[in-house]
């Protein structure tokens, strides 16, 4: 089950986020092998280019370590609508050894953009 989180972004900003992932004995998450996803949308049902935002994510190094970094430009916080709320989610996945995909959802939650008076 994926942790819930609201989120306050900077209209204009440069944004990074960075999520450690820890175990349920509060071990680190060792994430080798590991690709991640995140991104945020106006809404659960949104496909229109302009409501869907995606996070560049990169699993930290060394990957033992759990840690998540999830960023957006100020090009694409500028670009963001204040009205409202988005809705966003962070995915984790693997092949396991059977050459299965496993995904796990580690993070959802909403977003609220603060506008910038500063353009």
């Amino acid at each position: 089950m994926a942790t819930y989180e609201e989120i306050i972004i900077d209209q204009g900003a440069d944004v990074s986020i960075e999520l450690e992932l820890v175990e349920t004995d509060g071990s680190k998450k060792d994430l080798t092998g590991y690709t991640c996803y995140a991104k945020m949308k106006r809404n659960y049902n949104s496909t229109a280019d302009s409501d869907v935002v995606d996070f560049v994510t990169i699993v930290g190094d060394p990957a033992t370590d759990g840690v998540i970094t999830m960023s957006l430009t100020n090009t694409q916080t500028d670009a963001l609508n204040t009205r409202g709320r988005y809705v966003y989610d962070v995915e984790i996945q693997f092949q396991d050894s059977d050459s299965n995909t496993i995904i796990e959802r580690v993070l959802e939650g909403k977003i609220k953009v603060s506008p910038s008076v500063t353009r």
